[in-house]
This record gives structure tokens, sequence and C-alpha cells, in this order.
């Protein structure tokens, strides 16, 4: 037996609890790994609160991260004792994922812990940290430089927004930060970030060009707020698009994209290629140190999971949330 979070449906009945699980819970897969840490995203408390059909097997342990010791490993990918992270690809929606102490998955979805990093730490970067890198290297093969004038982090508050800013910082760029929770500006400015907007600048239908200002952009927002930092972004910039907090439509028109030739790049952190990922992850061992990974995450356990979910859902969760499972 082991403990875990099972989320239940029961015709229109939705309830997500603790409880003591057996490995008939478990789904196919040729590693099975003892849980030390997950994750608590926006897609987790979304499935735990039923906010969003995000779940589409049940019974479902949510949990899009983890990280691990593996137990045992059928394939020659990996073999028992060794630390392993997993991000995605639809663990936690389809598939049992991380907020039990125990999982079965697909060697294929595994990349070693990367050597600078805990378990813990890995997970205080998690989906979010890992997303916030892939969006920067895509700005970095865009070619915006440091020099090359301001990015727009939106949802700057939330955990991909923390470490976006916290990276480009690292990196030597100049970020504006846009939030709707100005009064936590203190610890925006600590990770980076030079200036600090209310999210009320961009969240309400706008004109379909603006002045130019962005030399690129990270939205983790979507709907208007995404429309608008594509209005305002300069001249060939580009917009690394990873979220939805606001909403899944894009209000808008072409008009940034053939009159300023501007570029509206999607980031998929799910399903992402096994070597993008190891860059990214090479990347974030590299550029994030522990202080960072400290003011940036909160740690909780198992217990306190579906309460912080709803906190998360409302917007009153700052940077990451770890849940210790073992």
């Amino acid at each position: 037996m082991f403990k875990g979070l099972l989320v239940e449906k029961d015709g229109h009945s939705y309830q997500a609890t603790i409880q003591n699980l057996d490995d008939s819970v478990l789904m196919e897969g040729d590693t099975v790994i003892s849980v030390s840490y997950s994750t608590l995203n926006y897609k987790d408390a979304l499935a735990i609160t039923g906010k969003s059909p995000v779940v589409r097997k049940f019974p479902m342990i949510p949990g899009i991260d983890l990280a691990g010791t593996v137990i045992s490993c059928s394939s020659d990918k990996f073999k028992a004792g060794d630390e392993v992270v997993l991000n995605g690809f639809g663990v936690g929606e389809v598939h049992c994922g991380g907020l039990a102490q125990k999982a079965k998955l697909h060697s294929d979805w595994l990349i070693p812990l990367p050597k600078s990093l805990s378990v813990k730490q890995s997970m205080a970067i998690g989906t979010a940290g890992y997303t916030a890198m892939l969006c920067v290297i895509a700005l970095e093969k865009h070619g915006v430089l440091p020099d090359s004038g301001e990015i727009l982090v939106t949802g700057a508050n939330g955990g991909v927004g923390s470490y976006a800013i916290a990276l480009l910082a690292k990196l030597g760029y100049t970020i504006v930060a846009a939030t709707g929770r100005v009064e936590e500006s203190d610890y925006l400015k600590s990770l980076g970030a030079s200036e600090i907007i209310d999210r009320k600048l961009l969240s309400e239908p706008g004109r379909p060009l603006a002045k130019e200002r962005w030399a690129g952009v990270i939205d983790s927002v979507g709907s208007h707020t995404l429309v608008n930092a594509c209005a305002s972004t300069k001249y060939g910039g580009i917009v690394a698009a990873c979220g939805l907090a606001q909403g899944m439509d894009l209000p808008g028109t072409v008009a940034p994209f053939i009159l300023r030739g501007i570029t509206l790049a999607g980031i998929d952190s799910v399903m992402r290629p096994l070597k993008d990922r190891i860059e990214a992850w090479d990347r974030l061992s590299e550029l994030l140190d522990t202080k960072t990974l400290e003011d940036v995450a909160t740690e909780i356990p198992l217990s306190q999971v579906c309460d912080i979910a709803q906190l998360l859902i409302e917007g009153k969760i700052r940077g990451r949330i770890v849940v210790k499972v073992s």
C-alpha cells in the first residue's frame, strides 16, 4: 500500500481525496518509481478542483511532475537506484501521475536527474521552470539578445513567470513584469524585473496595433493579454505563448503578424522531444542558483494539496508549490 491523491468521478459527483492505494490503481509502464517530490501546477489545480476537464480517465492520480528513485525498470534505460525526473506526457491527465508515493511510467518519458540538482530542487523548478526555459530558448533562437530591448513577462507572479524573470535576468535581459498583484513588486524585482506593470493594462480589449515596445514576450496568460502583447511587439519580434490563465481564445487580428512580421511561437512542454528536454534541464541546472529556488518555491505536504489547489485557482499563490510526497 502507498499513499496518494485520487480523483474520482461518479456521474456528476467529482472528488479528490488522499487515500491508501495499492498497485492496481497504477497504469502500464516499464518503470516503477518511489516518488520523493511532486509539484502543484495550475493544470493540477484544475484537475483536483474539477474546474476544467483536465482529467480524461478515472480514477486518476494527478500530478504532471515528479522526481524520485527507480525501484525497477524492465528496459535498459534505467536501473534500480537511479534518480529521475518526469514532466508532462499526459501524466496526471490520462496516466496516473506524481501526487502519490509510487508511480509506474514508461522509461521513454523519463530523464536522469541533472547532477547538480537534488530531487527537491528539480521539483522546485518543475514544469513551470522547464516551460520558462523553453520560452527563453525560443527567444534566443529567434535572435533576441539582451541589447535587443525590453522583454515582457505576463503572469509574472506565477511559476512560469517567476522563473522566466529569473532566467532572463541571469542572462542580462531587461524585463518588464505584468501582474495582477502589484503588491508583490518587491518579490518580482528581487528576481530581476526592472519594471512592474498592472495586468489591467493588457487584459482588456485593445487596438490591433499599439506602440512598439517589446523585443520579445513570454506569455502564460492568453486571451486579450496575449493579443495586446502581440500588438505592441517590435518589428520582427517574437511572442512565446505557453499558457491560458485568462482564456484560450485569441480575440485579435493578423495586423501584428503581417504588418510588423512578428512571430507567435507556441511552447508545448507536454510532448516535447527528449533532446529538447535535456537541453532545457541542462540550461536550468547551470542558470538557477539555490537562493532563486528557495525564493520561488514553497514546500507543502501531500495532505495540504487540495486546499492549496483552490488558492492556486483563485490566483492567491506566488511562485512554485513543491509537494513532499514520501
